[in-house]
């Protein structure tokens, strides 16, 4: 019997994880798969282990593994299938397949320019982005996070577009800061690259007010949340993870 095993990333903050849960549910009440469950990497209840059991319990012979997360990174190539190698070890009657991430997709590209208009619908013409990334020593997220960049200004024709990240990678978040306070445009958007409320968004806002006692053209957008073209990406991983339900065959690492 088919299962769907859906893996958020879990955080502190308890609101964090609710939206996750709320967001994914939805996601199954329009898939038609018997056995459909939601785990966490870490940080909440319950860890991959615990989900893949409660689908065996439940009768599942094929278990499609679907991360909830933005880009391939250290937790989608060491940290899942580590944890898949586990389960796979103990229940070795059981077909496990691994999904990709969200990845680099136009619909989040769009919830980017919608978290921008909520801030300022008549976006100014001298304004640039900097979009805030959680950061990852793993190139590949440089990659990624320089195209949805690219993406978003040619789609949305911002006059510049630039990529900072929260921790590992460069340039930091105090660097994109401190480069877009210098360079000459009248307007600033902040756009958090994360999926959920929790501590790192609240360290954003907490710098970008200290920031805004002395250059109040910075303004804070919202994080990307858990938005309705973003279920539509989540419903095109779970195809193509899944043939039987019309989607195509996807490489899960080259998002």
């Amino acid at each position: 019997m088919q299962a769907i095993l859906y893996i958020g990333h879990g955080s502190r903050v308890p609101e964090a994880t609710r939206q996750a849960r709320d967001f994914i549910e939805q996601c199954i009440k329009q898939i038609s798969v018997p056995i459909q469950e939601i785990c966490f990497l870490e940080l909440a209840e319950p860890n991959i282990l615990e989900g893949i059991e409660r689908c065996v319990n439940k009768g599942a012979t094929n278990i499609a593994v679907q991360p909830v997360l933005l880009l391939a990174a250290k937790h989608i190539k060491r940290d899942i299938p580590l944890e898949l190698e586990k389960a796979k070890q103990r229940f070795p009657n059981i077909s496990i397949h691994y999904g990709g991430p969200l990845g680099v997709h136009e619909n989040i590209v769009d919830i980017l320019a919608e978290r921008i208009r909520e801030k300022s619908p008549d976006k100014s013409k001298d304004a640039m982005v900097l979009l805030v990334g959680r950061g990852s020593s793993d190139p590949d997220i440089k990659k990624r996070m320089a195209q949805v960049a690219q993406m978003l200004q040619n789609k949305y024709r911002f006059q510049s577009v630039k990529v900072c990240y929260l921790t590992a990678a460069r340039p930091s978040f105090k660097e994109g800061l401190e480069q877009a306070g210098s360079s000459g445009y009248s307007e600033v958007f902040v756009v958090p690259y994360l999926l959920f409320t929790g501590i790192l968004m609240k360290d954003i806002q907490k710098e970008i007010d200290n920031l805004k006692s002395y250059q109040p053209n910075f303004t804070l957008c919202q994080y990307l949340g858990y938005h309705s073209k973003l279920k539509d990406v989540l419903l095109e991983r779970v195809k193509e993870l899944i043939p039987e339900l019309g989607g195509k065959v996807h490489d899960p690492l080259s998002n």
